[in-house]
């Protein structure tokens, strides 16, 4: 017998799961789907890319970057940021004689209250030395179709932003990260309708992902670039949230027809990469608490009362869950523009250990940051936010 706390409990998580898949449904509808560019684009793009011990990763964006098709001015920077497998020889190599493309490595350490890839890439905006054009920020494991840059390049021009996001499709290997992976996209998808946040200059509503960041290079300059940023773990939320303080527009968009990547590989490194930003998602410890409880509430309750109540209880906690798992495969069509495949439908079933799965992590990184253990790829973090 369930006590009436309980069923509100349930009734309660079951109407923040409709609202989940109510705002995902809407932001399928509604968000613009990245394609291929109709018209060549004219303006000077610099690509950056900063890299650290990407030797296996680096060369297949070099190649993709060679591929792109309707830019008439390209140039692609990369930082090789003291690494110590030859990601400068493999880059290199995969460069051949494309004199579009200049490697530069650094064997100095980040200044004293910068991260590592906010001093890397302020590095290679000084480098680029432009206040005009467009600034493109690439993580090393990105794959693009020939034509991702133009149309990116098109999208920022289209919407008039300072700042476009390309979200690509995040891949998965593991059965930790099929579980994990998807709640990228799904954590804005299931509650910020993108339609509202994308014209608004409210930095509270901002959505960005680093991994693919398409600047207006004199918007970029006008904010001090990644100085304004050096110590923050997510640096490209921080950015956009500068930009709008500034009174320029950001936008995010869906990338996945034309950008994939494979963000972590294996349990180990996800369980480090995670555990190295999650304490600093929502803006500390009170704010992950209460996510928490929201996700207890929304996303274990009433699975659990439709796997452990009766009558009722039951029904509305299978709608809840239904609701649920309705929302975690809109979230995944809306980052791929495509149907979900049976992975993902296997994967959004099993919601709730994803939910507590992420939840996990956050509890390991806030334990890490308490302690003074963050570090990633062999640089302590210390006190950066």
């Amino acid at each position: 017998m369930v006590s009436r706390t309980g069923e509100f409990a349930v009734r309660a998580g079951t109407a923040l799961a409709l609202f989940g898949a109510a705002t995902t449904l809407l932001n399928r509808i509604t968000v613009r789907q990245l394609r291929t560019a109709p018209a060549p684009v004219d303006e000077v793009v610099t690509v950056c890319v900063p890299a650290r011990d990407e030797a296996d990763r680096l060369p297949r964006l070099i190649a993709d970057l060679r591929a792109q098709r309707g830019i008439s001015d390209l140039g692609v920077l990369i930082l090789d940021d003291a690494s110590a497998d030859g990601t400068e020889a493999a880059a290199l190599a995969a460069i051949g004689d494309d004199e579009r493309f200049t490697v530069v490595r650094t064997d100095i350490a980040p200044p004293p209250g910068w991260t590592g890839k906010n001093a890397a890439c302020a590095r290679l905006a000084e480098l680029a030395g432009q206040d005009f054009g467009i600034l493109i920020f690439l993580d090393a494991d990105v794959r693009l179709t020939p034509g991702a840059l133009a149309a990116a390049v098109t999208e920022l021009r289209r919407g008039r932003a300072g700042l476009v996001c390309a979200w690509p499709r995040q891949e998965a290997g593991s059965a930790l990260e099929r579980l994990v992976q998807p709640l990228l996209a799904w954590s804005w998808a299931a509650t910020l309708p993108l339609p509202l946040g994308n014209r608004s200059l409210r930095p509270s509503t901002a959505v960005a992902c680093g991994q693919f960041l398409v600047f207006d290079a004199a918007a970029y300059a006008g904010i001090g670039g990644h100085a304004a940023v050096a110590d923050r773990i997510t640096e490209d939320l921080a950015l956009a949230r500068v930009l709008r303080r500034a009174g320029t527009r950001t936008e995010l968009v869906a990338g996945g027809q034309v950008a994939r990547t494979r963000m972590y590989r294996g349990a180990r490194e996800l369980d480090a990469g995670y555990t190295r930003w999650l304490w600093s998602a929502y803006g500390g410890a009170a704010g992950s608490a209460a996510i928490g409880l929201y996700t207890a509430l929304a996303y274990w309750g009433p699975p659990l009362a439709a796997l452990l109540g009766r009558g009722r209880v039951r029904r509305v906690g299978l709608l809840g869950y239904a609701a649920a798992v309705t929302g975690r495969l809109l979230a995944r069509s809306t980052e791929t523009g495509g149907p979900p495949t049976r992975a993902d439908a296997l994967a959004a079933l099993a919601h709730p250990i994803s939910a507590a799965a992420y939840l996990g992590l956050s509890a390991r990184s806030h334990l890490a940051h308490s302690r003074g253990r963050l570090s990633w790829k062999g640089r302590a973090l210390g006190d950066a936010h």
